[in-house]
């Protein structure tokens, strides 16, 4: 038979199960969901295309320079793993940064997104869209 204290652990029990539930089916804090898929850094623009559509805009926002460690993998033994050895060097590249701005409805918000170099490396919600 249930008591007060019963009931109270099992209500303690059965609601952060729920909690744990949920936070295992929420989408990470730098994505977002587009219709039933999911968008997330270090994808590349054709993926987030493919996944979004069209952006409402696409702005050039420049160059940047960034830095490029190249490293030299060799196998350890035969299949199973990799080790890492000193990088071959440090070089900089110049990358071309571009904006998308999706508008998804007055409802919902509008995403902010920066590529550098084809490569999603920031997204930002700027606010409610419009018609």
């Amino acid at each position: 038979m249930f008591t007060a204290r019963t009931f109270k652990s099992y209500r303690l029990r059965s609601a952060s199960i729920i909690l744990l539930l949920a936070l295992t089916f929420a989408a990470p804090a730098h994505a977002f969901r587009c219709g039933n898929k999911i968008v997330i850094k270090n994808m590349h623009e054709q993926q987030v295309r493919s996944a979004c559509g069209e952006p409402t805009t696409v702005r050039h926002l420049g160059y940047a320079v960034r830095g490029i460690d190249w490293s030299a993998r060799r196998r350890s033994s035969p299949g199973f793993s990799t080790r890492r050895f000193p990088g071959l060097g440090h070089f900089t590249r110049e990358v071309v940064r571009t904006e998308y701005v999706y508008n998804f409805g007055p409802r919902k918000f509008m995403r902010r997104l920066v590529f550098e170099g084809g490569i999603l490396v920031s997204i930002d919600t700027i606010g409610y869209g419009y018609n």
